[in-house]
């Protein structure tokens, strides 16, 4: 919940101007919803698309204070965030929710970027295998193969979000390995294989190339970093 409408422009056209070379990844910046329209204009043209940070499982009806994919489309959004760390935590979003939620956007054509990611609790007591395990199996339940073209699974280890503090290399590529083979073995290789996983945690300019340099490692969802252009601009370019 970051930048009023003025700042998220000036922010999107000072991004869109330094990685405007950049052909060789997907570049999708979240703003608030109030921003989306403005942003989504602003971006017209260039190489970055546009996401929002949520959405809600149905196209309208008495559900005040939500959101559509229809009405994300409707401005200009290619991409949905689903399952975010903060929505589970602070919004009570379950497994079950969020996997209509995902199903839902798919379904109404919006690609999708699907958070998973264990609390330091939940690592500290050997139990972040068993969380992945449920948010993999249950979030991702009932998708068809084809899905998975319009779908990344961003591995958000809670302890590292904002903190400062960032899953090592290593770290993120077990995670990461492990959420693979997950995918795997409910879906088969073909899917496990070609699905991008993208890591989320304290992603900085300058731990961006070793994280991604991992195999497992496809792309960066990147928080507070992302507020400033330049900071953004250089995880973008170190990652590519």
């Amino acid at each position: 919940m970051n930048h009023l409408v003025g700042t998220a422009v000036e922010t999107a056209n000072a991004l869109k101007a330094l990685v405007a070379d950049v052909d060789s990844a997907d570049i999708v910046i979240c703003p608030v919803f109030t921003a989306l329209d403005a942003v989504g204009k602003a971006l017209a043209g260039s190489n970055i698309q546009l996401g929002a940070q949520n959405c809600y499982l149905k196209e309208s009806g008495a559900y005040t204070g939500e959101i559509s994919p229809q009405m994300l489309l409707d401005v200009g959004c290619a991409w949905t965030i689903v399952g975010h760390s903060e929505r589970r935590q602070y919004f009570g979003e379950t497994d079950e929710v969020l996997n209509q939620k995902l199903k839902f956007a798919l379904g109404a054509g919006l690609k999708v970027m699907f958070c998973i990611g264990e609390t330091l609790e939940e690592r500290e007591g050997g139990k972040m295998n068993d969380v992945l395990i449920r948010q993999v199996t249950h979030g991702l339940q009932g998708l068809a193969e084809s899905d998975f073209a319009n779908l990344s699974v961003a591995y958000e280890p809670v302890w590292a979000i904002g903190t400062g503090v960032t899953a090592t290399p290593d770290q993120a590529q077990e995670a990461h390995a492990f959420v693979r083979g997950l995918v795997k073995d409910q879906f088969g290789a073909t899917v496990a294989d070609g699905l991008r996983i993208q890591y989320g945690g304290s992603v900085k300019p300058d731990n961006a190339a070793e994280l991604m340099a991992k195999p497992d490692v496809d792309g960066s969802l990147v928080g507070g970093a992302a507020l400033k252009a330049d900071s953004f601009a250089g995880i973008v370019k170190a990652s590519v």
